[in-house]
């Protein structure tokens, strides 16, 4: 892989240094919550946490809304305190054009998204823009990645990436010369598309797998332990996205099964499900980050034990073995969620970014 990998950061040949365990905004965003409040004031008070236990990269996006603004808050706190420096964190957004207007999107369309995130979030440059197209059909999807380029060029964006790219659309992505560093996927326990073929291809062309789900929007906890699948209700659209991907996996019966085979090795090393859910995907060959969200401070604690242990071979084997007794989505990556009719499409939100 290009840069320099360690067990807790990642250093790229151009010197951009960020954290293998980044904290995720999506919770955070206006459309996520089905019941209750947002406490933005905890949110911020959790990334002053995190950035003080070496947790300093977040990941956002143009169309999660009001969480660049939330970023630009925190940006904001660390510059009155003085020492602000811009690389004291790390912050990655998305580019994900609407798909009513694909067919519209040009340079200065893109041009205008960008600079809005650079105005959200208070910064004069964008450490990584991740680029997401919703239709590989419609036509523009190349011009638009060159257009990230230019102004890549102009000192606007740092570096380049990609958003649940499958397989073959990344290698278009390589096989055009552009430099992309990362492309974000779904990759968890339940949903093991990307082993059928992104993650060895991303080795192979040093792209650095960006995992968001590996919690499966919270399921993979204590709390639900012994939970019936009758008492469930979501409580976030987390909930109602990964109950699709477990219904298609293991089904409610053997996740049950799997949240108890986890609390075992969690308590083995005295973490959470969590944490072992997580460590397990940062440990497969070709994942380079995991996103976790950072919802409030509350959690701070947990997602930082994650730097304070480690998964055994044996224990990486038996987690192998027990989830190989399931299927996985069929697919290459976000194949399902781009598939006209398709449950896993009717679920999404692909007009958001009202630029």
């Amino acid at each position: 892989m290009i840069g320099k990998i360690t067990s807790s950061r990642i250093t790229l040949d151009n010197g951009y240094n960020f954290s293998r365990v980044i904290n995720g905004g999506w919770q955070l965003s206006a459309e996520h919550c089905l019941k209750g409040q947002l406490d933005i004031d905890d949110a911020v008070k959790a990334f002053h946490m995190l950035r003080e236990r070496g947790l300093t990269t977040f990941d956002c996006a143009d169309i999660y809304t009001g969480v660049e603004e939330i970023l630009g808050r925190f940006v904001n706190e660390l510059r009155a305190t003085g020492n602000y420096t811009h690389d004291m964190i790390q912050i990655h957004t998305k580019f994900v054009p609407d798909l009513n207007i694909l067919d519209q999107v040009d340079f200065a369309y893109t041009e205008k998204v960008v600079d809005r995130s650079l105005m959200r979030m208070h910064r004069d440059c964008l450490d990584l823009v991740q680029f997401h197209w919703w239709d590989y059909d419609v036509p523009g999807m190349m011009e638009t990645a060159f257009d990230l380029v230019k102004l890549k060029e102009k000192g606007k964006i740092r570096n380049i990436a990609m958003c649940n790219f499958d397989t073959p659309h990344l290698k278009m992505m390589i096989d055009a010369g552009i430099h992309v560093v990362s492309n974000q996927t779904q990759y968890s326990l339940f949903d093991r598309r990307p082993e059928r073929a992104l993650l060895e291809y991303s080795r192979q062309h040093d792209v650095y797998c960006f995992c968001y789900g590996a919690l499966s929007g919270g399921f993979l906890a204590e709390r639900w332990i012994g939970v019936k699948r009758e008492d469930f209700e979501p409580e976030t659209r987390s909930h109602v996205k990964y109950l699709q991907i477990i219904e298609d996996s293991m089904g409610w019966d053997g996740y049950q099964k799997l949240l108890l085979f986890l609390k075992d090795i969690a308590d083995r090393h005295q973490v959470s499900i969590s944490n072992v859910a997580v460590k397990y995907i940062l440990d497969q060959p070709g994942v380079g980050a995991v996103m976790v969200g950072c919802r409030n401070s509350k959690h701070v604690e947990d997602n930082a034990r994650l730097a304070e242990f480690d998964l055994t071979d044996e224990e990486l084997q038996s987690i192998r073995g027990f989830i190989s007794q399931y299927p996985t989505p069929e697919g290459e990556p976000f194949t399902l969620e781009r598939t006209p009719g398709s449950r896993y499409r009717n679920i999404m939100k692909m007009n958001l970014n009202k630029a």
